[in-house]
């Protein structure tokens, strides 16, 4: 054996147990506010953090340390001082924005906290269904997409598709399935003030919150929420726009899905699919996005579709997949869009 590759990936093993704990340190920091009391605060001690932020200071100095070690904080050993710098705040501190990571650290728990369930599936077959990750799995996964919807979705991603931007700036009929938290909805709405958006989705903890954030946003006369299928939608509705992100890879039928909504489409109408960017082939996923993507997949995604006896398509389908799956249930159009991002990849589908 080549005893360099050895102590290659020794060094890699504890590198990758580093940030586990790293991102673990992160989540704690996310939940209890600590990245946001130091955004902005410059150099600050363990103690004047402890207090500003009623923390206990035992813990606090811990964090501290960890994520200095992590690399998430600058520390000045001569005064004993942490800094968050303004470049880290500006993802870690930035709730509501574009480019908040707090998200991406509340999933952390809500999915290895599955771990040993799923090793149990590995023996015996079936998953974890979405709802069993209770009220954390609902808003680790609308932080993560809730600051891009509202600042992406109208303004950006929709422009790529001019006649359906058009159309809803006029007055459409918007469904958006597998709707979540409801983000996507309340977004649109309020781009579209003349357009009427339905979000349907089966978990009701989800939906339970959409309709609270609907409320609040005073437009129910604009956007429902159903929990349930499309079953519960009115006879012959259709729609000019069906939205449906990040959830195709994880239904337990996506085929008769994609078959159904095909029915809901007026003819010149869209599905706008988005799903997370990987490529067709393994090779070209070889890289920090691809691991955290195919992790995602065992721990939550493909989980839940084999939970309830879905295909578990998993989270890395890639273009040629989804196409296939797309004209397998009878669309004829099918495009990726040329939409910047880092994490996702979008298309447009139609008749």
């Amino acid at each position: 054996m080549d005893k360099n590759r050895i102590k290659t990936f020794a060094d890699q093993v504890i590198g990758d147990m580093g940030s586990a704990m790293g991102a673990g340190l992160a989540y704690v920091g996310t939940k209890v506010g600590l990245f946001r009391s130091m955004a902005g605060a410059g150099p600050i001690n363990a103690d004047d953090l402890a207090k500003k932020t009623g923390l206990q200071s035992r813990y606090v100095t811990e964090w501290l340390k960890g994520m200095t070690c992590a690399r998430y904080l600058d520390y000045d050993p001569e005064n004993e001082t942490y800094e968050l710098p303004d470049e880290h705040a500006y993802l870690l501190a930035s709730e509501g924005s574009d480019h908040y990571v707090g998200g991406l650290f509340y999933s952390v728990p809500m999915m290895l906290g599955m771990a040993p369930r799923v090793a149990n599936a590995f023996v015996h077959g079936g998953g974890v269904p979405f709802s069993d990750y209770g009220s954390e799995g609902v808003l680790a996964v609308d932080l993560m997409n809730r600051g891009l919807y509202e600042k992406r979705f109208a303004n950006y991603w929709l422009t790529t598709c001019p006649t359906t931007h058009e159309r809803l700036t006029t007055g459409g009929n918007v469904l958006d399935f597998g709707c979540g938290s409801g983000r996507v909805s309340i977004a649109l709405a309020k781009a579209f003030p003349k357009s009427s958006f339905t979000g349907i989705d089966t978990d009701s903890a989800s939906i339970k919150v959409a309709k609270d954030s609907v409320l609040q946003e005073n437009l129910t006369e604009q956007v429902r929420f159903e929990c349930g299928t499309t079953d519960q939608l009115p006879d012959n509705e259709r729609y000019h726009l069906i939205t449906i992100c990040d959830c195709i890879h994880d239904l337990n039928d996506p085929l008769g899905t994609l078959e159904n909504l095909r029915t809901l489409l007026f003819d010149d109408g869209i599905l706008f699919v988005i799903e997370p960017k990987a490529a067709d082939h393994l090779e070209d996923n070889i890289h920090p996005v691809g691991a955290m993507y195919y992790g995602m997949s065992v721990f939550h995604c493909m989980t839940q579709s084999l939970a309830s006896g879905g295909p578990g398509l998993g989270t890395c389908m890639g273009p040629a997949s989804m196409e296939a799956l797309t004209r397998q249930a009878g669309f004829s159009r099918f495009e990726t869009l040329e939409i910047k991002s880092q994490t996702n990849i979008f298309y447009a589908v139609g008749l």
